[in-house]
């Protein structure tokens, strides 16, 4: 359960209060948008469209139910027991687990694996906000519209649910102590925040939050200061949702008690590239293990992967590299690989060559709309048969785009294979098939002809 007391089922993080909802809920949006695109494409819409959460949450809701409801009955399948209690480690070989009642149960294993995930986090230093705000824990699971809304942050959870707030129709803001996208590319990051300032969301840049306050009215007065003049501002909201990042869950599995070794700075377990711990037979993956990133897919098959080498099928080890993924925000984002200051600052920038387009979805044309943030840039080494380092795109269904991409990079794509590529006509994708204009060029990078 939440701080808010949000309860939900099995499946972790992703099933129930992340990329399952936070896909729904974004799609929700989308279609807004596509009502909008409808009407120039000569679907006659009677009267005024508005958006009903209620509806959209049961039923979203409901399909969250439906896959924990699978994953209860596959773990059956499997013979795995499921205990609902709370574990911490006793001894290398020992978990206390610790019902809702208050009983003990005692376990003992061979081997012990902990992926318990993280958390967000609330900026417990400000007065208010554990009282009064709500985290991405709660936002999914809210029966009611959570109304004109402040969202502090500026990760991609931040901008993915601000972004769906808008599109439904809400009043929302977003708070940005410092930079948007921290760890992606900031040009990419830069188009994401820009399409979002066109489409609605309001943004406080360069802002820090100092309290929450309920009003009698009940709704929340949020102080904060503007960093770039120093002064004090003041704004009533219905709700304040903190994405301010995640911890992980590492607070009450005792692990010091077995010696095993956490950062003591991020809290996460340090982990070997077969994912074991400072304890032998002590293994941890997923968003708990230190470096890794916190992606679902990543989770699962290096689980996956830890498994068949416990069952000593196999001794292959989880490979991090060129995992590729996409942020959900109204304009969306994908990428693979390293961002172009990540590769500048690698192989530094005389070695590197970007090659860079601004194209318009043919969608978009019919719609007359503004596609001035849809942009394609690919970095590649700047000798020999020119290895991809890293590619990104902004634009529709990313995720649909970047996925097949993404193979390349496992096969060591250059950018002689992405131009001996045909592109399929007309979509959003073959578009980086015809990246022809460099940065260093300095030629206009803007698509012409269809």
């Amino acid at each position: 359960a939440s701080l808010s007391g949000t309860k939900w089922g099995i499946g972790g993080t992703c099933v129930n209060v992340g990329c399952i909802p936070k896909k729904l809920m974004h799609q929700a949006a989308l279609l807004g948008t596509a009502l909008k695109d409808a009407q120039k494409y000569g679907w006659q819409i009677p009267g005024p469209i508005s958006h009903n959460w209620s509806t959209m949450a049961e039923a979203v809701q409901n399909h969250v139910r439906s896959l924990n409801w699978g994953h209860r009955v596959q773990l059956q399948d499997k013979e795995v027991k499921y205990l609902n209690i709370k574990g911490s480690l006793v001894d290398e070989h020992t978990v206390k687990g610790l019902t809702r009642t208050g009983k003990e149960i005692m376990l003992t294993a061979k081997n012990i694996v902990i992926a318990t995930g993280g958390r967000p986090k609330y900026p417990t230093h400000i007065p208010g906000a554990v009282e009064h705000g709500i985290t991405s824990d709660d936002i999914f699971w809210l029966k009611e519209s959570p109304g004109k809304t402040l969202v502090v942050g500026a990760s991609y959870v931040a901008l993915e649910c601000a972004g769906f707030l808008t599109g439904i129709g809400l009043d929302t803001t977003v708070m940005v102590r410092s930079i948007p996208l921290r760890g992606f590319d900031q040009q990419m990051a830069g188009l994401v925040t820009d399409y979002m300032e066109a489409y609605g969301t309001k943004f406080s840049w360069r802002s820090v939050p100092k309290s929450v306050d309920k009003l009698a009215s009940g709704a929340l007065q949020v102080t904060w200061t503007d960093k770039q003049t120093g002064k004090d501002q003041r704004d009533t909201f219905d709700s304040v949702l903190w994405a301010v990042g995640r911890a992980p869950e590492t607070k009450t599995l005792s692990l010091e008690k077995v010696g095993v070794k956490l950062n003591e700075e991020s809290g996460k377990i340090l982990v070997a590239a077969d994912e074991s711990t400072s304890v032998p037979n002590i293994y941890a993956f997923g968003d708990i293990g230190e470096g890794r990133p916190e992606l679902t897919p990543t989770a699962i098959k290096a689980g996956k992967l830890l498994a068949r080498r416990l069952a000593g099928q196999t001794n292959e080890l989880m490979n991090y590299d060129n995992v590729a993924t996409t942020v959900f925000t109204p304009l969306e984002y994908g990428c693979v690989g390293l961002s172009e200051e990540e590769a500048e600052s690698r192989h530094g920038k005389d070695s590197i060559e970007v090659y860079h387009a601004f194209y318009k979805p043919l969608e978009f044309t019919v719609a007359e709309r503004d596609a001035s943030q849809c942009y394609i840039k690919v970095v590649c080494k700047r000798g020999g048969d020119q290895r991809i380092l890293g590619l990104h795109f902004t634009g529709p269904n990313a995720g649909e785009v970047t996925q097949g991409f993404a193979m390349g990079f496992q096969c060591g794509a250059t950018l002689t294979h992405l131009m001996e590529t045909v592109g399929i006509h007309p979509t959003c994708a073959e578009e980086l098939t015809k990246v022809n204009v460099s940065k260093r060029s300095g030629l206009d990078a803007t698509v012409t002809g269809c």
